[in-house]
């Protein structure tokens, strides 16, 4: 079953009166339910404003995109996103930042308090909860992060390079635990990065976009058994060949 649909999508924009930008031109794809799809290629390639339009904060110019076979308008708690830099509130408690996004929900309040008590033990940060992001890791700021995309339940998890600062020696440490949150909610996932081999840890499919426009270059499914083995040679096959075609684009080539 298709659950998001990218359907001939533009978008422009306007930088002074008689200026445009095509950002991206008439791209296609589909991500079926249950599937973890990574978005790979360099920067300014429009990966980034699509998935910020996938999640409703930006409209397109032409085109659509479909969750379910109904155009998205506008943001929606069907479709949780987790931002690069995390975007916990510093005032608010791990308990509560979780809880925000149930604020707006028209749901019982015991409902509530019982959603985010599973998250948070999914996270494994019951034992936080009263804790200020602040006063958590890297890692912890990342799990409530993504616990909170996952509170209200959503249909689609969106994800703008959730480790795109994180240091090499905590990069595989936080891969593992987001790879296991993900798994445990059983939910289609739509990844931006520009990291080879995390696409290949976390992905059923990696489509790869060329140097600008959103012009798609390459859709690889990636077959390999969960939980990944990074030093397997069929992983490595997979990020040299991933590689070989992010260099190719990188020249402008049109590769199939």
């Amino acid at each position: 079953m298709v659950r998001l649909k990218v359907d001939h999508v533009s978008k422009i924009f306007t930088d002074r009166p008689g200026e445009t930008q095509v950002v991206l031109d008439d791209v296609n794809f589909e991500v079926r339910n249950g599937e973890f799809v990574s978005l790979l290629g360099p920067s300014g390639c429009g990966k980034t404003t699509l998935l910020t339009m996938m999640g409703g904060f930006q409209d397109c110019t032409d085109g659509a995109i479909l969750l379910d076979g109904v155009a998205i308008n506008g943001p929606s708690p069907e479709r949780g996103y987790v931002f690069q830099n995390y975007a916990l509130f510093p005032w608010m408690t791990v308990e509560k930042n979780v809880a925000y996004a149930l604020k707006f929900m028209d749901i019982p309040e015991e409902e509530k308090k019982a959603r985010v008590n599973n998250a948070l033990e999914m996270a494994h940060l019951t034992e936080h909860r009263k804790k200020f992001p602040i006063q958590l890791s890297g890692g912890m700021q990342q799990r409530c992060a993504v616990a909170r995309a996952l509170v209200s339940r959503p249909k689609v998890l969106l994800l703008d390079e959730p480790l795109g600062a994180v240091d090499f020696q905590m990069r595989e440490l936080m891969q593992n635990e987001l790879e296991r949150m993900v798994r445990e909610a059983n939910i289609t996932v739509v990844m931006v990065t520009h990291d080879v081999s995390e696409s290949v840890f976390f992905s059923d499919r990696v489509i790869v976009f060329g140097r600008e426009k959103g012009r798609i270059v390459g859709d690889i499914k990636i077959d390999l058994p969960r939980t990944r083995d990074r030093s397997s040679k069929e992983y490595e096959g997979y990020v040299f060949q991933l590689t070989n075609l992010l260099r190719e684009a990188f020249k402008g080539a049109v590769v199939k």
